[in-house]
């Protein structure tokens, strides 16, 4: 089961390598729209419309991420107030749905994804499946991340509690 721990490890640099670029782009962009609007000048259309289409990427490449660290919705107050067994239980099933509701939104995010390629964004005149295409890999990320975290539980690999280090 070390193959696990590194196909975790691996997609989760690979998330977070994403997410930084992104939020490098975002930087820049929301520089230009600020820097621009200071000194008076045009602000370019384009940075509005890119800097919302930034954000849907980021959180795509987050939503892993954010599942490893208990970032996401979590309630662990009952967790917390039930035996070590009925916890493993109870977050083996959390994983487990969270996984399923991933899997489930996949096939409509590929839908919505293909739609897109018969409209273009506003201003930056790009095909929207580039846009749309955000939803379908936040979808695939979040089935992936809690299905390693369900076969990790299963495999003994991991107990299915956040990992709050930067190692993921």
């Amino acid at each position: 089961m070390q193959t696990l721990a590194k196909l975790q490890h691996a997609l989760s640099a690979l998330c977070r390598a994403a997410m930084a670029l992104v939020f490098f782009a975002l930087i820049a962009v929301v520089t230009i729209q600020i820097t621009t609007r200071t000194l008076g000048l045009y602000s370019p259309v384009w940075t509005e419309e890119l800097s919302r289409y930034l954000l849907l990427y980021m959180t795509a490449f987050g939503i892993g991420l954010s599942l490893l660290s208990g970032d996401l919705v979590n309630v662990d107050l009952l967790q917390e107030s039930v035996s070590e067994s009925l916890a493993w239980w109870l977050r083996l099933l959390a994983a487990a749905a969270t996984a399923v509701m991933g899997a489930v939104m996949i096939l409509p995010a590929w839908k919505f994804t293909a739609i897109g390629a018969l409209q273009r964004a506003p201003s930056l005149r790009i095909p929207m499946h580039y846009v749309h295409a955000a939803i379908l890999l936040l979808a695939v990320l979040l089935f992936l991340f809690a299905l390693l975290r369900v076969v990790g539980m299963i495999a003994g690999t991991e107990d299915g509690r956040p990992h709050f280090d930067e190692e993921g």
